[in-house]
């Protein structure tokens, strides 16, 4: 049996409004950045709809909120999963949608706030 891709509705979240209906050839996650008619993108959530038939639910549609977004310059790989921002740093939040609480935009370079891993704090 041939799997096809599912129709997946994309959501800007602010201002509400539907981008259209996308078919892609790989799932796009939270964290993911998608580039749609030359705008980027960051993926903040995604949901399913399923739709009964002959007695079961299957997977029929799927829907991606979205923002705006300039995909980040600066990545860290942390368990297998890219992170914005340098994840040496104590303040990073190992996450793919924010850097830090310190410093949220960066760049983490140069930053006056750094502090590694390794550092401990005095006291």
């Amino acid at each position: 049996m041939e799997s096809y891709p599912l129709p997946t509705e994309v959501i800007l979240t602010e201002p509400r409004k539907s981008l259209g209906n996308v078919c892609f050839d790989w799932t796009p996650q939270p964290g993911h950045y998608l580039v749609l008619e030359g705008q980027t993108y960051a993926v903040l959530e995604r949901r399913h709809r399923y739709h009964l038939k002959s007695g079961r639910y299957r997977l029929s549609k799927i829907a991606l909120y979205v923002q705006s977004a300039e995909e980040p310059q600066e990545k860290s790989l942390v368990n297998g999963h890219w992170v914005i921002g340098d994840a040496s740093c104590r303040f990073n939040a190992r996450s793919e949608l924010f850097r830090c609480a310190v410093n949220p935009q960066g760049p983490c370079d140069r930053c006056r706030f750094y502090e590694s891993l390794e550092e401990t704090p005095p006291g």
